[in-house]
């Protein structure tokens, strides 16, 4: 109920700043140009995929399980997380919960699947820190404007990389251990359990050999570069998405300035993780990057909120599509418990 209503507060949070940021500067001109992008929306929409798609490639080396779905699979249950992390009022973690749990489902080890979502977390924030680092290192070569908020901007950018080292590191000297240690003993005791007890067994569940999974991982250099290597390309790809959509709404940018623009609104996004889609902070993050070319701020939140459209747009099937696959699979689960009920058991 807590983690509910911290939700809920940090929700309206950043929906008033959202809705101060395009009052406070001229909502009927930012109105005209996302009328203006027209069928631009669905360039912007067709960009998005190959990211998804590169973020998916970097989850799969890091599932080490038999089971491990196809590619295609691996890309639907990232476009349903993604789906969950922009529009549902959950943390922006919220959505790699839902992925181990259509991992599970799929028939993976609860362990591995935990852990393949824990790794990938800090590979993709690996990834992250260093395309901020490449927007930086852009950023300083290009006439550009506010040299003080560019020391701002880098302290933003080692923080990240702070984030990210310190996480790998954490999940490496024992983190998932001391999960373990704290969940573990609630799944025991016998005799009939209440519904919180329940669910503390299912975390207990979960925990269970969760550790010994992730070292796995972190013994398998291997496989922490590919998935850092895919989720690089994945952000990279995101420059181009940006590029466009710059040009849909009549801004003259280049593919630097682009990369400049995405990379530090994205990495705005990821230090705002604990407000569900992140709602006023990436609109700020795209006002302060695109400021810095001289950008207005009505242009730079018309291309915020033209990435709020595509997220809808992509994110309303994919949440219809996570209930439908939890409605039927668990259609499927009761049919297979009646089923099995019904049988005589034989000698």
């Amino acid at each position: 109920m807590t983690a509910t209503w911290s939700a809920l507060v940090t929700l309206l949070v950043g929906l008033a700043a959202t809705i101060y940021l395009v009052a406070a500067n001229d909502p009927g001109e930012i109105l005209h140009l996302l009328a203006a992008a027209g069928w631009g929306l669905l360039a912007v929409i067709a960009l998005r995929l190959p990211q998804i798609l590169f973020a998916a490639l970097g989850w799969a080396p890091l599932i080490d399980d038999p089971m491990r779905p196809r590619w295609a699979v691996l890309v639907r249950m990232r476009w349903v997380g993604d789906a969950v992390n922009a529009l549902l009022p959950v943390a922006q973690v919220g959505g790699d919960v839902v992925r181990a749990q259509l991992l599970v489902r799929r028939g993976t080890g609860t362990a591995p699947a935990t852990a393949s979502v824990a790794v990938d977390l800090a590979t993709e924030l690996t990834a992250q820190f260093a395309f901020a680092a490449i927007g930086m290192a852009l950023l300083l070569r290009l006439p550009h404007q506010g040299g003080d908020v560019t020391v701002w901007l880098a302290a933003a950018t080692g923080l990240c990389g702070v984030m990210a080292f310190a996480f790998l590191a954490a999940q490496r000297w024992g983190l998932f251990r001391l999960v373990e240690r704290l969940l573990v003993p609630l799944g025991g005791g016998s005799g009939p359990a209440s519904a919180g007890q329940a669910r503390s067994g299912r975390a207990a569940g979960m925990a269970a050999g969760l550790h010994e999974a992730v070292l796995r991982l972190h013994r398998a250099p291997r496989r922490l570069w590919s998935s850092a290597a895919a989720h690089l390309a994945s952000w990279l790809l995101g420059t181009l998405e940006c590029w466009v959509a710059l040009r849909i709404l009549g801004i003259e940018a280049g593919l630097a300035e682009a990369l400049v623009i995405e990379s530090l609104g994205q990495l705005a996004r990821t230090l705002g993780f604990m407000i569900p889609g992140a709602l006023g902070v990436q609109e700020g993050g795209f006002v302060l990057a695109c400021g810095l070319f001289g950008i207005p701020p009505e242009q730079a939140l018309a291309l915020a909120l033209l990435r709020r459209l595509r997220d809808i747009a992509l994110g309303l099937p994919g949440l219809v599509a996570w209930r439908w696959e939890a409605m039927t699979g668990a259609r499927t689960t009761r049919a297979a418990a009646t089923a099995s009920a019904g049988r005589t058991p034989t000698r």
